[in-house]
């Protein structure tokens, strides 16, 4: 194993900064809690004294047991002309009861001058007296340096003299500060082989912004010039473009540098621990994020497609259960024979002996995608095609005829849905009619009425979303429209297509599909059930 190298999540402070994002006091224990049990070694809770909220969340923390992660506090060095003792920032910091103290100085001579209004004199003294200070009452003392990078670049020396001033005071860890997220990779090397030079073997952090798209790159770079603690949030969440992303770092460290972070047993539940944060966030998923989004060990070209069933080293550059992620294969226009096999399998449809069948249904595939259809997003309509294919697929009901009426009586009215649908099961005939907030709803709901005595497993699902996409807009009011649904159970989501010039017709293929693919699964259940 490589050197070790200690993570300080910062969601609860520079990650609710981002636009759209606010904790409740509970959310912020339980993000402090999740972090702590994956093996996070700092959780800074925030500023305490700025708001109401982060004085009842760390009042709260009092009484919560932390297995691993570390508690910080975040404030900034005491003001000009004010004791140490006497300023109600410090004073703060040490009331929390955080074992931590994070504060931030200034680096930046621009700073010093326009937003301090101080000489470069007093700023240093302002962080030599806060770091003592904070020291004399038994606290571990991370000391950031805000706009670090720009400093140097503006006026190396005096950068380097607040931090060296910082380390000198007793500060257990110097973090540099990429403020701005201004700075190239490449500056890194010369900028921190300065720091290096100037703190010895003292020990220093980096904490990036992404206001560049490079805060996971700079982060990394700086660990391997030698910064042994990286800040960062879960997710990148975090001001303007955000912060370096946690959940990016830690895979790379762990399993690309051999770094010593979490262990590895840890990093594969990396999936889960994302998605959670971003549930508590109510935010959606990013399905793009390196090692945990969706998409991301997901394949659709079918060179690429047979290449990884081969090898899966050709087209990823780790193996998607590590971070608990999954392999995912696609159905589409650039399909091939591979794409369906890898399909078929994880139906568990055996194809081995069903060439011609495949073939035929990847020709279907391809023909009716170039119509407009689209099964990226529709795996329940690709299944229930694979199924009829191969002959295990059983006609459940047969359709006799439907109507849908829309009616209006004056402008001030709401329209009026109505379907009526008559479907035949065996030798059973059932009439059902049913009112509906559109047309689609209401057939649905006639659909489901008619449906419910023979088959009453279908009571538990409901439509979640419908889409509509017009596929040959130049055709205008005669061009085909796709329909894509979503439909869930409760416990799983899966979604079906139709296509047709008429929009009641497209639906009707998706709802059609929709409730085949229940009824197959349902069969499925009871096959096995009888087998046992």
């Amino acid at each position: 194993m490589g050197r070790r190298v200690f993570l300080y999540d910062t969601t609860l402070r520079d990650g609710e900064q981002a636009e759209g994002i606010s904790f409740s006091v509970p959310d912020k224990i339980r993000i402090a809690q999740e972090a702590d049990n994956f093996g996070i070694d700092y959780v800074e809770g925030g500023w305490p004294g700025a708001n109401p909220k982060a004085d009842e969340f760390f009042a709260h923390m009092k009484s919560v047991k932390m297995k691993h992660a570390r508690l910080a506090a975040f404030g900034s060095t005491r003001r000009k002309k004010i004791k140490p003792e006497d300023d109600s920032n410090l004073c703060a910091l040490i009331a929390s009861g955080a074992p931590v103290c994070t504060i931030f100085g200034k680096s930046w001579d621009l700073h010093v001058r326009e937003a301090l209004q101080a000489t470069p004199e007093e700023n240093l003294a302002m962080i030599s007296d806060s770091v003592r200070f904070l020291k004399s009452k038994g606290r571990e003392v991370i000391y950031d340096a805000e706009h670090f990078f720009d400093g140097f670049k503006n006026n190396p020396e005096y950068a380097l003299k607040t931090i060296l001033t910082a380390a000198e005071a007793g500060a257990d860890c110097i973090t540099l500060c990429d403020t701005n997220g201004g700075t190239l990779t490449f500056e890194y090397y010369d900028i921190l082989a300065a720091v290096r030079k100037t703190l010895g073997s003292h020990p220093f952090g980096i904490h990036t912004h992404n206001d560049s798209g490079l805060a996971v790159a700079n982060a990394i770079t700086a660990v391997h010039l030698g910064a042994s603690q990286v800040q960062g949030t879960m997710n990148g969440y975090g001001e303007r473009c955000g912060n370096a992303d946690l959940i990016q770092i830690i895979p790379a460290l762990v399993l690309k540098a051999n770094y010593q972070c979490v262990p590895k047993a840890k990093v594969r539940e990396l999936k889960r621990l994302s998605r959670t944060i971003d549930e508590i966030a109510n935010l959606v998923p990013n399905e793009r994020q390196p090692y945990v989004g969706n998409s991301v060990f997901t394949h659709k070209g079918g060179i690429h497609v047979s290449a990884v069933l081969r090898n899966a080293s050709t087209y990823e550059h780790i193996e998607p259960e590590a971070v608990g992620n999954k392999r995912r294969v696609l159905v589409s226009e650039m399909s091939g024979v591979s794409n369906l096999r890898f399909k078929a399998d994880e139906l568990g449809i055996d194809v081995a002996a069903a060439q011609d069948e495949t073939k035929d249904v990847l020709r279907t595939i391809k023909d009716m995608e170039n119509e407009g259809y689209q099964f990226e997003g529709a795996e329940a309509s690709f299944e229930v095609m694979m199924k009829k294919a191969m002959g295990k697929h059983r006609k459940f009901f047969e359709l006799v005829g439907f109507r849908v009426i829309v009616e209006k009586r004056g402008l001030e009215e709401e329209c009026i849905t109505e379907a009526t649908i008559k479907i035949r099961i065996g030798d059973d005939v059932k009439i059902m009619a049913a009112e509906g907030d559109g047309p689609i709803h209401a057939l649905d709901t006639a659909l489901k009425g008619a449906l419910n005595q023979h088959y009453p497993v279908l009571k538990k699902i409901n439509l979640t979303d419908f889409k509509v996409r017009v596929v040959n807009p130049r055709a205008a009011t005669a061009a085909k429209v796709r329909v894509m649904i979503e439909t869930s159970d409760g416990k799983q989501v899966w979604g079906t297509v139709g296509l047709s010039e008429n929009i009641i017709q497209a639906s009707w293929q998706a709802l059609l599909d929709s409730i085949d693919y229940v009824l197959l699964k349902e069969d499925e259940k009871k096959s096995k059930k009888a087998a046992r």
